[in-house]
């Protein structure tokens, strides 16, 4: 077997062991001549990866194309890698699936909306980093959510990513058998995070557990969606259920990213900010300008982290 590929087994509680490097946990990618990323519109037979993401240290992923952008704008800006009104080419061009985008060590790259968007996105990322032999990456999810018990703006680290029924575990059917996942994410980046938070002391910050769910109004005990079979009461019963189990954010990406991020030994963090708390209503209603800078939050946070990380904070 080709070193940094492993066997996956059925039941993952636990990491594999941390080391440099990427590993895949796909045997059969060393037998293929070429691999093909058809989301991202990129080969291994056409394209040089080691050339174009072989430097590649900062991985930030989240919802919008165009709020990846923004981030690319804004990270080479803070590291005096870019030019006042510079454009950044997506390098996903090809493809309307996904956006990506890249100064120096960080990559930016979109990842749509749920559970199996991302899915896609971070299985075609993390061969294409391996591919590029990239290593001591570390891979961050910025994006929004809504808060249980939190100011609206607040941002959240997660501790554990859980699922509906505040387990920290992602469930995947294979081969019509479940297997299940560990969702922990690494308590050592979540805590250099949090202390940049402190440090920039712009907006209030938590380590917290995030529930990740399936869908954005049943799944999160919305009362304004389409269909909605249940009651208020027991509404705000499940929230402050979800709320005494240490959940502080609910979003729909993280068990997978985490898992992936696990088997894969890349060191995985995800920085939130919460747009409402949902013991108080369900819809967001803060103005344009409000929630553009409440989005604008888990990008400083993570932008000073990896401007601190290479020595230039």
């Amino acid at each position: 077997m080709a070193p940094g590929v492993s066997n996956e087994k059925k039941t993952e509680d636990e990491q594999p062991s941390r080391e440099n490097s990427i590993h895949l946990c796909n045997p059969h990618l060393e037998k293929m001549k070429e691999d093909i990323l058809y989301h991202f519109a990129l080969r291994t037979g056409t394209h040089d990866f080691p050339a174009l993401f072989g430097d590649v240290k900062f991985v930030c992923v989240g919802g919008s194309p165009s709020r990846m952008k923004a981030f690319i704008a804004y990270i080479a800006e803070e590291l005096g890698l870019g030019s006042p009104g510079g454009d950044y080419p997506n390098i996903c061009a090809g493809t309307d699936r996904y956006a990506m985008y890249k100064v120096g060590p960080v990559l930016s790259v979109s990842h749509g909306m749920g559970i199996p968007s991302i899915s896609i996105m971070l299985h075609e990322l993390i061969k294409m980093l391996y591919h590029a032999k990239c290593s001591n990456i570390t891979i961050i999810r910025i994006g929004t959510s809504g808060g249980i018990g939190l100011e609206p703006g607040s941002v959240v680290i997660t501790r554990q990513s859980v699922d509906a029924t505040f387990k920290p575990q992602f469930e995947q059917v294979v081969l019509g058998k479940t297997v299940i996942r560990s969702t922990n994410l690494d308590e050592e980046l979540a805590e250099e995070l949090l202390q940049c938070s402190k440090e920039i002391n712009q907006f209030n910050t938590v380590i917290g557990n995030t529930m990740c769910t399936l869908d954005f109004y049943e799944g999160q005990g919305r009362l304004d969606g389409a269909i909605c079979l249940y009651n208020e009461e027991e509404k705000l019963q499940y929230l402050k259920e979800a709320y005494d189990s240490g959940v502080r954010n609910i979003e729909m990406e993280s068990s997978v990213f985490a898992a992936m991020c696990n088997l894969s030994g890349v060191r995985a963090a995800v920085v939130c900010v919460t747009l409402l708390n949902r013991l108080e209503g369900d819809q967001i209603s803060s103005s344009h300008d409000i929630l553009v800078e409440y989005q604008q939050r888990p990008q400083k946070l993570v932008g000073y982290f990896i401007k601190k990380s290479l020595g230039k904070a």
